[in-house]
């Protein structure tokens, strides 16, 4: 049974409430605004404070053993396969065209690094312990899912192979240099190899603001979710009911994963929660350079304005149920 304490729990956090203020202000359609290069930059941090913590983490743990290893392999593995479960969902459930519904399988394949980091707030709320080295399945689960979607959308419609051919060069670059992933992984290799010396150096920057940093970024969040909120209205309903829907079913395939693999409870919700959320930055990007036949307005307002406020608001706690009450 699930305790409505408990989402009252997660909606009194600063941090969400921070994006409960940017959503009203959206929906009062206020001139209250981020700068583009000030969100940017907080994005920015946010990664590099993440990735470096989840390094440190992974310094003092023995990287090859079991734990990581099958964390590490299961993260992608999961991401992989995800797209090939909503890929024949989004056809019959909307009728999407095959190149968009391959796209939106991709994004909802990849993950969210905003909402793994409000899942990792909730835990610290609530006095529960988590290994930060699952910030390294974070990083794994970002590219995965591209590949899977654009697999999908070229045997499904062999006429999006042209495209993503003659973007093959950039798309590579755009896969692997992109800024996130790019930034999420370095951070990462710094962390692990300054270890808890360097965490201490840095203590200052990437501990103690971290909190401030990601109540003003998740602001922005609500602001961009309420924009994306009035574009996801224009389209079928099917799409919303699988923006809703699809969460669940990635929680499931990651508290299944969680259960083989035994994990602790905060890192089977953080694991869950990754399972359960989509891309709206890494994905959207590879895939509207590879499959420019798909349609953009339908999977980034799906991904940022439905799934995304859905998971931050309602889905950690629901998730964190039944992690308790499966594990």
């Amino acid at each position: 049974m699930i305790d409505p304490q408990m989402f009252l729990h997660n909606i009194i956090t600063p941090p969400v409430l921070f994006f409960l203020l940017g959503a009203s202000a959206g929906f009062l359609k206020s001139d209250l605004k981020i700068p583009e290069s000030a969100s940017r930059c907080l994005g920015v941090y946010l990664m590099a404070a993440i990735g470096f913590k989840g390094g440190v983490a992974l310094s003092q743990s023995d990287i090859l053993s079991g734990g990581v290893l099958k964390a590490a392999g299961a993260a992608l593995v999961l991401s992989f396969v995800a797209p090939f479960i909503y890929y024949p969902i989004l056809r019959r459930l909307v009728k999407a065209d095959r190149a968009t519904a391959a796209a939106v399988a991709a994004c909802y394949g990849s993950v969210s690094m905003v909402t793994f980091v409000a899942a990792t707030g909730f835990l610290t709320a609530k006095g529960i312990p988590f290994d930060h080295y699952i910030v390294a399945c974070l990083a794994l689960m970002e590219a995965p899912a591209i590949f899977t979607g654009l697999f999908i959308a070229h045997r499904a419609a062999p006429e999006t192979v042209h495209a993503s051919e003659k973007a093959k060069p950039r798309l590579s670059r755009e896969i692997f240099t992109n800024g996130a992933i790019l930034l999420l992984a370095g951070s990462l290799l710094i962390g692990g190899l300054t270890g808890t010396e360097g965490l201490e150096q840095m203590r200052g920057f990437f501990v103690t603001p971290f909190q401030g940093a990601l109540c003003f970024f998740l602001l922005d969040m609500g602001l961009q979710a309420v924009r994306n909120l009035s574009q996801a209205g224009k389209f079928h309903r099917g799409y919303i009911l699988f923006g809703l829907a699809a969460p669940f079913i990635g929680a499931t395939l990651g508290l299944l994963t969680s259960k083989i693999l035994n994990f602790s409870e905060g890192n089977a919700l953080l694991f869950v929660v990754l399972s359960a959320s989509a891309s709206y930055i890494a994905a959207p990007a590879a895939i509207r350079l590879a499959l420019p036949q798909a349609n953009p307005s339908v999977y980034i307002p799906l991904s940022l304005g439905i799934t995304f406020p859905f998971n931050v608001i309602f889905g950690i706690p629901i998730f964190y149920e039944a992690v308790r009450y499966f594990l």
